[in-house]
């Protein structure tokens, strides 16, 4: 882990429902050839204290400054553990970011659904799935067909109980944000997006891209991400 003597930030990267630390693989490389230091976290997605938890765990292994990352559903694990003393700053991917006694469930009851929603599926035992029709369409439609269809294979399922977990104290409210908005995303309201990071007086990027841009398009979301870490390394 990095030095404390180092006033560059770790980076610490947070996945969304029904993925694993793998999603930011095309991101990784470009924060290392930066000389960045990286760490991606391994969520259960069983509920927002589990996964709020195991980010807590790699916040408590590195010394120094963090930048947090979150994309979808990660957005409200950094909204919480964010209020960790090392996180200097939160960077949200196409990601919740719920307010104080809020849910994600909560925000995302205020739009109209996308079309990607129709395609959740619950396996009788409380927990959620995403056809491989959505991923191929919904979820990663500027991806290959192949590699959506490997995601759909690989995604772990998600405790639909997530979606009713509150936050006690949003990191947003405290914190320099940055915000990647997906414009062509289909399972998070692209409004939604907009509207959080305008809230959280965001950095806000727009992207014309699917939910999955931290894949799509990982050069774009890495620039942020530094963006993210020269301002917290200016500010050390």
């Amino acid at each position: 882990m990095k030095s404390s003597s180092s006033t560059k930030p770790t980076v610490v990267l947070v996945h969304g429902a029904w993925a694993d630390g793998s999603s930011w693989r095309r991101v990784i490389p470009l924060l290392l050839q930066a000389c960045v230091e990286v760490v991606a976290v391994q969520n259960p997605t069983t509920s927002l204290s589990d996964d709020v938890a195991a980010t807590q765990r790699v916040l408590n292994s590195i010394d120094g400054a963090v930048v947090l990352v979150g994309h979808s559903w990660g957005g409200a694990v950094i909204t919480e553990a964010g209020n960790d003393a090392k996180v200097k700053a939160l960077v949200y991917v196409a990601a919740f970011a719920p307010d104080a006694g809020e849910s994600v469930g909560d925000q995302v009851g205020r739009y109209e659904a996308p079309p990607g929603l129709s395609q959740i599926i619950n396996d009788g035992s409380g927990f959620l799935r995403l056809t491989t029709e959505g991923w191929v369409r919904d979820v990663g439609q500027d991806l290959p067909e192949d590699e959506a269809r490997v995601l759909a294979v690989l995604q772990p399922p998600l405790a639909a109980s997530t979606f009713g977990d509150k936050i006690t104290t949003a990191a947003w409210v405290s914190r320099p944000t940055w915000y990647i908005v997906s414009g062509n995303d289909r399972v998070v309201s692209v409004d939604l997006e907009r509207n959080l990071a305008a809230a959280m007086k965001a950095k806000t990027t727009e992207l014309s891209a699917s939910h999955l841009s931290l894949l799509s398009m990982p050069e774009d979301v890495a620039g942020v991400i530094l963006d993210a870490v020269e301002a917290t390394t200016a500010n050390a």
